[in-house]
């Protein structure tokens, strides 16, 4: 990290610590990469909401592609892809396929070069397919010209034998494709026999495959991949459910490649538990109990508890401490959002998932940036976040404390009646008591330039002001931009805002060109993933 008034070149920002010699217009690559990230151009991102993609929400994609710059954004795209900074990946499917039709050879041949990095599972080919089909609609040439056939191809034979079985047995077909529609579309012609091997089995059948294997001498590899093909067919016409768990456990079958039939049984369920991500494991809780998968002091129950808190698994599957606390509030609340099921909360498994609430504190890497985070959910405690089981008042704690723990330059604050107090948040408190502090002070309306005000009158330089606030009623007693402005000016920090609306259903904190305001509507993993974003100049 760069000391505090040097000049640092981060993400696609040249930035220099001087208030006014910071180049805070939107630039055109600055609104690619908020696209790329939560498909919007714009300021305001807005929790588990799905943008429609379209040319006019991509404008300043166009602009770059018509300047030249085609292979430069074909780079966004990857960086974006590969190194997760996407909260939703289909703006960057969109972007790769409007590349891939680009007048400019040298943009089309990069996009189709980026498309095995991009597309990582079959779910993002058929997308991107999907994208490319929708950006042709009204043009008489179609979409399978040489070079997508040639890509698509290499897609298919550049995968690792076995995991290319598993894809084409998980995932059969999305938006409309499927994995037979694109190796007859892009003639593929397999690069090695275990391809051939799952290209024949794809479009021609299991049947054909028996016939074709059967008095052949094979390699090893190719053995390797027919048995697995073998017992995903026998799964498929297998109604005894001993054989069927049987089988799950020796080949690790997931859910996905077994019949509608087998997940009616909760031994099966149970045996699925064991082995499944542990990311999925948490969306079916409240099912599992609800079906009785999951007994109260059964011995698969204390093994899906142990799973939960294991800090080894926490750690390999990346949990962030919100996941956890989405998990945690929507299991206690005893129903689903869609449908008629209902559960009674095991005890067990809420202690589960708040041990691992703290755990996941590991998971979450420091910004190495100066925080000043401001409070005021003291309006309506009774408020939730939309879409999820978590009030306001809870989600602000947490989001807090996340701040608080990871960061070490990190500064609480708490909205009291037209002004701020410092508001201690300590790495020992529980969840329960950080919210009791936070919204223990009384609290009057949200003027979002009060933190930065503070902050230049207390000589304190803060890289990223974040306000926190279940209020539908903001206020501003001056100008944020000119407030936060005066901010950089005076501390020599290239300060930004980010305004958290938990309850609001979106609106932005004011009209502006600069890009170092950021306004958030409601609050997911998302959320937490465009803060880091912003914080660390890339979007």
């Amino acid at each position: 990290m760069e000391p505090s008034g040097s000049t640092a070149t981060a993400g696609n920002h040249t930035l220099n610590s001087t208030g006014d010699g910071c180049p805070w217009e939107m630039s055109d690559k600055a609104r690619l990469c908020r696209f790329l990230c939560y498909g919007s151009e714009g300021e305001v991102y807005t929790a588990r909401e799905e943008c429609r993609l379209s040319m006019e929400s991509a404008e300043a994609l166009l602009s770059l592609l018509q300047e030249g710059r085609g292979c430069e954004v074909v780079e966004e795209i990857k960086r974006f892809a590969q190194d997760g900074r996407a909260v939703r990946l289909n703006p960057s499917l969109f972007a790769l396929a409007l590349c891939s039709q680009h007048s400019e050879l040298k943009t089309r041949q990069a996009a189709f070069k980026a498309l095995k990095d991009v597309c990582r599972v079959p779910t993002h080919l058929f997308s991107f397919i999907q994208y490319k089909k929708e950006l042709k609609e009204g043009m008489k040439c179609g979409i399978w010209g040489r070079a997508l056939r040639k890509a698509v191809s290499d897609w298919y034979n550049e995968q690792d034998a076995m995991s290319l079985a598993l894809a084409v047995t998980k995932c059969k077909q999305r938006e409309g494709w499927s994995h037979q529609d694109l190796l007859r579309l892009s003639h593929t012609k397999p690069a090695c026999e275990t391809i051939a091997l799952i290209s024949k089995y794809v479009t021609k059948g299991w049947k054909e495959v028996q016939v074709a294997y059967a008095d052949k001498e094979n390699s090893e590899e190719v053995v390797k991949v027919l048995s697995y093909l073998e017992v995903v067919e026998k799964v498929k016409h297998s109604c005894d459910e001993t054989e069927v768990i049987h089988l799950i456990e020796e080949h690790r079958l997931e859910r996905e490649q077994l019949l509608t039939d087998h997940l009616k049984s909760k031994q099966v369920w149970r045996t699925l538990l064991k082995e499944m991500p542990l990311g999925s494991m948490l969306n079916i809780l409240g099912k599992m109990t609800a079906d009785r998968v999951l007994e109260p002091g059964s011995s698969d129950m204390a093994a899906v508890c142990d799973r939960i808190h294991n800090e080894t698994t926490l750690k390999k599957a990346k949990i962030h401490p919100f996941s956890i606390l989405l998990a945690s509030e929507n299991y206690k609340r005893g129903q689903g959002y869609r449908g008629k099921t209902k559960w009674e909360p095991d005890s067990s498994i809420l202690k589960a998932l708040d041990s691992a609430f703290y755990k996941c504190f590991m998971n979450v890497e420091p910004v190495g940036k100066r925080f000043a985070v401001a409070v005021d959910v003291s309006t309506s405690l009774s408020s939730v976040v939309p879409g999820t089981s978590v009030s306001t008042a809870v989600a602000a704690a947490a989001i807090t404390m996340v701040i608080a723990r990871t960061e070490a330059d990190t500064q609480v604050l708490a909205y009291s009646e037209g002004a701020l107090v410092p508001c201690t948040i300590s790495a020992d408190m529980t969840l329960a008591q950080a919210t009791i502090e936070l919204v223990k002070i009384p609290s009057g309306s949200t003027d979002c330039t009060l933190p930065i005000t503070w902050a230049t009158e207390n000589g304190k330089a803060v890289d990223v002001f974040i306000i926190l606030t279940n209020n539908p009623l903001w206020t501003c007693t001056a100008s944020p931009v000119e407030t936060l402005k005066k901010h950089r000016q005076k501390s020599g920090a290239c300060s930004k805002l980010v305004m958290c609306g938990l309850s609001s259903t979106g609106h932005a904190i004011t009209d502006t060109e600069d890009r170092g305001l950021l306004s958030i509507c409601g609050f997911d993993l998302g959320a937490v993933s465009v803060i880091r974003s912003l914080a660390q100049d890339l979007i």
